[in-house]
């Protein structure tokens, strides 16, 4: 008798939410946040090695800091604002207001154990769900990281962190337009395997105006008095960097799949038709295409930052349509993306423009292979959600095509442009958005932290000019 009690104790109270079967997706998504840390790591080491020494603590510390807000934001609520989508197609009363209360940081669904949560309700695959709120988050987080690539050492810090906390929901609204199956874009055939345009387009919107409003730094255009020549710490580590994000990317292709019984069948996040061996290979194949484009384009124009340029553009470029190029395709567009990068890169630096990632990777690369999508696979079935028979949202009612692929990008370009703007306006009346011309030449490690860079600055480690020796008034005695 005492042992049926201790397993009437121990039996769960909905064991479909912890069989087997669930714990290999809890695996599998799990996979995908590490991905997402490590490519934050490689982020990081890309504008590390970027940046001037006088900045290189201050480059990373605020990177992580604007990442774990917009962490932490996603966790109070973004993940609730992605799930509005999933709560109007199943019909659920009061989707928008529903889902807050179920996923919000106190919500129901964010704080229940799996065993206890009915499978037929919006919280089936609980475990998977509450994964994904991580995943998303760390998301959530390199969007604002990657907001700091394109402002690095000219923003002021809480200027920064401000605009991070606002960036995180509004890419969480973007996400719930843009990436999924049932989302007011995706619902209608706006095709986004990766959700490059929540993670990508919208800094590079914000970008568009954040630059503009920060200017150029001393140095890197004409000569300053005080730094003639910008000089950057160490490339070395930027191509490092890039390596680590090419490592962490195949675990989060894992995470932008869908898996639904018989026998765990994948379907894309846009429940387009695909395969785990095709999407990897296709990540795979992106990244060969683009690093050998961009060593061809790097040694045609002796300039290094095409051997970085090219890999990362032909990953952007190819990441909306892992899940549903064929690997052939995935190549030949992957050849593409340097092209687009070099004349992006060299239209944009031609004028002054003090931002060498976010510009011709997204606005150039991620524009060029979201409507490459809507040309390639015009047709290919998607949206609406698996089971779903009938109705707006039925499985694979959609159609992917160029003019929905065009609209995609005009609204997430579009978002971060308002949202920069707004933001801008504001910060330059109150706390100010700009480090002046000396706290940039200064640098922030030394004057916020007491940090002295590794050498004699008037050596040229970072483009300072040497100071002039004083002349002595008269010759020293032989007793001094």
């Amino acid at each position: 008798m005492q042992l049926a009690a201790w397993l009437a104790q121990a039996a769960p109270q909905f064991p479909d939410q912890v069989t087997t079967s669930t714990l290999l997706q809890n695996v599998v998504y799990a996979s995908g946040t590490v991905g997402a840390i490590i490519i934050l790591a490689g982020l990081m080491l890309v504008d590390v090695g970027g940046v001037r020494r006088v900045n290189v603590f201050a480059a990373a510390a605020e990177k992580m800091i604007g990442f774990f807000i917009g962490f932490a934001v996603y966790f109070l609520v973004g993940f609730a604002i992605w799930n509005w989508q999933y709560y109007v197609a199943f019909e659920i009363e009061s989707p928008y207001w529903q889902a807050i209360k179920d996923w919000w940081l106190g919500g129901t669904f964010a704080n229940d154990f799996a065993q206890n949560v009915d499978p037929a309700s919006m919280g089936a695959n609980l475990n998977n769900q509450q994964i994904f709120i991580f995943f998303l988050a760390a998301f959530a987080g390199i969007v604002n990281v990657l907001l700091h690539l394109s402002v690095t050492e000219r923003m002021k810090p809480a200027a920064y962190f401000s605009i991070c906390a606002v960036a995180a929901v509004m890419s969480s609204v973007l996400s719930w337009m843009t990436w999924g199956s049932t989302g007011p874009l995706t619902n209608q055939g706006f095709h986004d395997f990766f959700g490059i345009a929540f993670v990508y387009l919208f800094p590079a919107g914000m970008a568009l105006v954040l630059v503009r409003k920060v200017g150029a730094r001393p140095g890197m255009y004409e000569p300053h008095p005080k730094v003639p020549v910008y000089r950057s710490y160490n490339l070395g580590l930027t191509t490092v960097g890039v390596a680590l994000i090419f490592s962490g990317l195949p675990m989060v292709i894992l995470s932008c799949l869908f898996f639904f019984a018989p026998e765990q069948y994948a379907v894309s996040v846009t429940m387009a038709e695909t395969s785990v061996g095709v999407a990897f290979n296709n990540l795979g194949l992106a990244w060969a295409g683009g690093a050998l484009m961009g060593a061809v384009i790097a040694y045609w124009k002796k300039s290094y930052i095409y051997l970085l340029l090219g890999p990362l553009g032909a990953y952007v470029a190819g990441a909306p349509a892992f899940d549903i190029y064929q690997p052939w395709q995935m190549f030949l567009v992957a050849l593409g993306a340097p092209i687009v990068c070099y004349g992006v890169y060299e239209f944009s630096q031609s004028r002054g423009w003090d931002e060498h990632k976010l510009t011709p990777l997204f606005l150039g690369a991620g524009t060029y292979g979201l409507l490459m999508v809507g040309l390639i696979k015009w047709g290919e079935p998607q949206g609406g959600y698996f089971g779903l028979t009938e109705g707006d949202f039925a499985f694979q009612h959609a159609e992917v095509n160029v003019l929905w692929q065009a609209i995609g990008i005009v609204v997430a370009v579009g978002l971060g442009v308002v949202t920069a703007a707004v933001m801008a306006f504001i910060l330059e009346r109150t706390i100010g958005l700009r480090l002046s011309d000396e706290e940039q030449v200064a640098g922030v490690d030394g004057p916020t932290w007491g940090l002295d860079p590794d050498i004699d600055l008037y050596t040229g480690g970072n483009g300072a000019s040497a100071p002039t020796p004083a002349t002595p008034t008269s010759a020293p005695s032989a007793g001094d």
